[in-house]
């Protein structure tokens, strides 16, 4: 048997070096197009698609932080990952499972490029005179018989930015860049070209100009320090490129690396981000070249659009005057400094920073009204207890006592804020982990030190350790899974015999990390830190961060930290530059000072200065949305439909049953059934379900189908279909195939509708789908009992829900959480926007009754409550509520896994006074903009509304 896995192995590793061989003669040859092809095989036969594996190696999967930023740039996406081994599958022996290590696959890449079959003249050259291609491979120019072009002429690698290349692309301008990426960088080389910019990694701009990889070439990048941090713990051979278009790019902001003004991070429309330093170019002048491709970047601040946040209407007022006026939340406010403070997820060394807000973690439970609750946050973390206080201010003293250098005077030599403190933090979670490993000195720390509990933590920061001064992260307020131990790392035995796993959580968390982010996230936005939190922000971001006041506040930090006080332009010996940059990397940085004078409190609860409640204050206060608050008050009333006509709930429409509702700012509009309204003007439609298996587009409120597509046939009898924007339709049916279409317009009239992927993962039939734009995922469900989680920017496979009871009927996602509910038969579930299970009910006794759809009814991210509303084949409206602690309505009777049945709404209950036997059944759902309305579309055509005013 052994025997025979071994010639499998070579199988394998005989067919990846002759896929290889074939991808880099195409290169060679200039079938640039040919390579891709061969490239994309490649990658789908032995990395991404290959769910082969050794048979004696454990391919586990790991959880890694996706960096995308959803609504309040919080990155709640996980990715799935298999990282331990790169596997293959040899297509003639599919019983057996075969493994190639990143090592073979790479040594097999280096045997082709030493190897005779792929020799060419230059390296025939070589071979006579006797020439290592290794010793050659990092310093050319060392061997004076060696021509340093021939040389260059073997990086192939640069073909992969040709790949990446735009039709007809002329490049305008190169320069050289270190790409950051969490407390590492990698030498690259920007590009810009007509259209596109591109961001070439692990490439090197020669004193030529010329872009070679860097194998090929000597770095270009001068300063020793940046040299390092790109140059260490780097293996060879994973050179690539990626395209924007200047289109895409949502913002830019300036920003500091190292306490030097050399760095730019660039913010994408899809949510992602890339932090470039410009380590010999004028950071200034890059941006204006941006700049002169997409004017509308130089007048761009950072607004709501720059968190992810609803812009609320009332006219034009600064983020401060929203935060004081209740009109955005804490944490929005405290993500608004950070982002203009320039602290970023992209570089460790200067991450967001956020402030512990309560001292109770050893209570059963939390009580938001006691202030004893609460940190003193008028205090830094090192004043918190009166006798840390003293010795710090001793501290302080002592340098003066000494006649020491008096600039150097200080309270702490430590920083609230450093790589190490982000990554032990998130060490449960990749790519943290080999964050913290790799700071660590390849290994995790010693048992005892390692973030195990919040208690403990919280003790050390406030009390027990005088070199430990943490605040806390972002992650603390709304990401459970870096409390657990998900991917089961062995993070040792501490003293006391206890083995590291999950964190340990205060006791009114129970255990449960989803409970202690929301009991968490709701002291960050309670009353008590309400009203002071403009005392921390003093300590971080204001005025008591320099001077006198920081003094008087006992808050100052090593002068190093501070990036006015640091002028490293003007320090000429390496040396010295090397340590003060190195205690940099190492212990922290001192946010940009944001206000020299004290900053203005938040007004008092409830009331604005117009005297006006604000929607946010409602909500903080604990009072309940509409909908859940005025549960047994909802009244039926009659509904006007935009266009069309007025009618009551008890008049025919004789369209068809009801299968899109939405609620615009100018009214409520609505389609039958195997029809969808395109956002976001919601002027047009989507048609499908014709016998010929076509598709159509109209204008809203005529039934004539302005153009016909016959594109969609080649895919079987479409289902379902969703519209995230303007320019992508989303379409499934009996082929199991999700397909995701591209849509271009002609002064306004569809003129194309491209297949932009096909997505395959069910076996039978989709019959529901779901798309969020803010989290960007798409979920379908099949008649396969599954839901599968997808990527919508890159249309990958995220994840796949567990298995449910009966074919799937409906799926919604909520826009402000990214929870996702999915019905199958009568049972609801509830999960989180990474496929955990949070809840699941029943929702009827009765066997033929079924779910038929569902929605969200959203409130503000960090309620503890979530309002689900299903339609069924009974024809009753049922609303349920999500709940992890007190609050829930009287009203609610049954009840699942922390899910509650609220209410049945029946609109023949309500018109007759009894029930009827023929009720139609409830086809579409929808909630008006604020929250009020639910507006509910029948099988007979016809749109009703339950109202809080009535």
């Amino acid at each position: 048997f052994v025997s025979c896995m071994e010639q499998y192995r070579r199988t394998g590793q005989e067919l990846y070096a002759s896929l290889y061989k074939n991808h880099i003669q195409m290169l060679q040859c200039g079938y640039s197009k040919a390579a891709k092809d061969w490239m994309i095989l490649e990658e789908q036969l032995f990395y991404r698609r290959g769910p082969w594996r050794d048979a004696s190696r454990s391919l586990e999967p790991r959880w890694i932080l996706d960096c995308y930023e959803g609504p309040s740039r919080m990155r709640r996406r996980i990715q799935h990952v298999n990282t331990r081994a790169t596997t293959m599958q040899i297509p003639f022996v599919s019983s057996h499972r075969i493994y190639l290590s990143p090592a073979s696959i790479l040594q097999i890449k280096n045997d082709i490029f030493q190897g005779d079959l792929m020799l060419n003249g230059a390296e025939r050259e070589m071979d006579k005179r006797g020439l290592d291609c290794n010793q050659l491979t990092f310093f050319p120019a060392l061997h004076e018989s060696f021509h340093s072009e021939d040389f260059l002429d073997l990086c192939v690698e640069r073909q992969i930015i040709l790949q990446e290349f735009a039709e007809s692309e002329k490049v305008t301008f190169k320069c050289s860049v270190a790409v950051v990426q969490g407390h590492t960088a990698l030498e690259g080389v920007l590009l810009f070209g007509k259209d596109h910019f591109y961001i070439c990694e692990c490439f090197v701009l020669s004193p030529l100009e010329e872009v070679y990889c860097t194998r090929h070439c000597l770095s270009s990048i001068s300063d020793p320090f940046i040299f390092n941090l790109c140059h260490k713990d780097h293996a060879v051979g994973d050179q690539m490129c990626s395209r924007y278009s200047y289109h895409d790019i949502k913002e830019i902001h300036l920003m500091r690396f190292l306490l030097q003004e050399i760095a730019l991070e660039i913010f994408f429309k899809n949510g992602y981000s890339r932090f470039l330093v410009f380590h010999d170019s004028d950071r200034n002048k890059i941006f204006k070249r941006f700049c002169s491709f997409q004017p509308a970047l130089k007048s761009k601040g950072i607004t709501e659009e720059s968190l992810n946040i609803r812009k609320h209407s009332g006219g034009e007022k600064t983020m401060l005057q929203k935060w004081q006026k209740r009109e955005i939340s804490n944490f929005d406010y405290l993500m608004y400094l950070n982002t203009l403070a320039g602290r970023s997820y992209n570089d460790y060394m200067q991450y967001p920073v956020f402030p512990w807000v309560l001292a109770d973690y050893h209570s059963k439970t939390l009580n938001l009204t006691n202030p004893h609750t609460f940190r003193d946050l008028s205090k830094p973390m090192g004043a918190q207890t009166v006798e840390r206080k003293r010795k710090f201010i001793q501290r302080y003293h002592e340098v003066e006592k000494s006649e020491g250098d008096l600039s150097a005077q200080c309270h702490y030599c430590t920083h609230y804020s450093s790589a190490i403190i982000v990554a032990s933090y998130l060490v449960r979670m990749e790519p943290f982990t080999q964050t913290f490993c790799s700071l660590q000195g390849g290994s995790f720390d010693v048992a005892d030190r390692m973030f195990h509990s919040v208690k403990s933590t919280w003790e050390s920061a406030s009390r027990d350790n005088m070199s430990d001064v943490r605040e806390l992260i972002p992650e603390f307020f709304y990401l459970p899974e870096f409390l657990t131990n998900a991917n089961h790392f062995e993070l040792g035995c501490m003293q006391d015999g206890t083995v590291l796993g999950d964190v340990q959580l205060p006791p009114w968390a129970d255990e449960d990390p989803h409970k202690f982010i929301h009991l968490h996230r709701q002291a960050l936005e309670s009353d008590y830190v309400s009203a002071h939190l403009h005392r921390w922000i003093d300590l971080i971001f204001g005025h008591k961060q320099h001077g006198s006041a920081a003094v008087e506040a006992v808050n100052t930090y090593h002068p190093y930290f501070y990036g006015d006080k640091m002028d490293l332009n003007n320090i000429k010996d390496p040396l010295i530059k090397s340590t003060i940059l190195g205690f940099i990397s190492n212990f922290g940085q001192i946010p940009k000072q944001l206000f020299t004078k004290p900053h203005p409190p938040r007004n008092t609860q409830g009331k604005s200065p117009s005297g006006r409640e604000t929607v946010l204050s409602l909500h903080s206060s604990g009072i309940l949305p509409p909908l859940i608050s005025s549960l047994q008050n909802l009244k039926l009333s009659p509904v006007t439909i935009k266009v069309l006509s007025m009618f009551s709930v008890l008049s025919d429409y004789p369209k068809g049953a009801i299968g899109h509702i939405v609620h615009t700012e100018k009214g409520i509009l609505a389609v039958v059934k195997n029809k969808v309204l395109i956002p976001p003007l919601w002027s047009k439609t989507f048609c499908w379900g014709f016998e010929d298996f076509t598709c159509c587009f109209g204008n809203y409120g005529s039934e004539k189908n302005m153009t016909t597509f016959e594109c969609m046939a080649d895919w079987g009898k479409c289902l379902c279909a969703v519209c995230p924007s303007a320019t992508t339709i989303i379409t499934s049916g009996t082929s199991s195939v999700v397909c995701v279409w591209e849509l271009s317009f002609v002064k306004d009239k569809v003129k194309c509708l491209n297949l932009r992927q096909a997505l395959y993962g069910h076996t039978q039939a989709v019959t529901c789908l779901a798309a969020s734009v803010t989290y960007s995922i798409l979920v379908s469900g099949s008649d396969d009992r599954t839901c599968i989680i997808w990527d919508l920017n890159q249309l990958t496979y995220i994840n796949q829900l567990p298995a449910h009871g009966a074919s799937l009927s409906s799926v919604a996602i909520n826009d402000s959480t990214g929870d996702i509910i999915s019905c199958a038969g009568s049972h609801l579930y509830l999960w989180t926007v990474n496929g955990q299970l949070l809840a699941s009910i029943n929702t009827t006794d009765s066997p033929k009754c079924r779910l038929v759809c569902c929605c969200f009814a959203e409130v503000m991210d960090w309620d503890t409550r979530s309002i689900i509303i299903t339609g069924s084949t009974d024809g009753v409206v049922r609303v349920g509520g999500w709940e992890r602690g007190k609050g829930i309505p009287s009203c609610c009777n049954k009840c699942g896994k922390h899910l509650v049945l609220c209410r049945e709404l029946n609109p023949s209950l309500a018109l007759t006074g009894k029930p009827s036997k023929t009720s139609p059944a409830v086809t579409a759902l929808a909630v008006s903009r604020n929250s009020s309305k639910i507006l509910v579309g029948d099988d007979w055509g016809r749109v009703c509304c339950w109202s809080v005013e009535g």
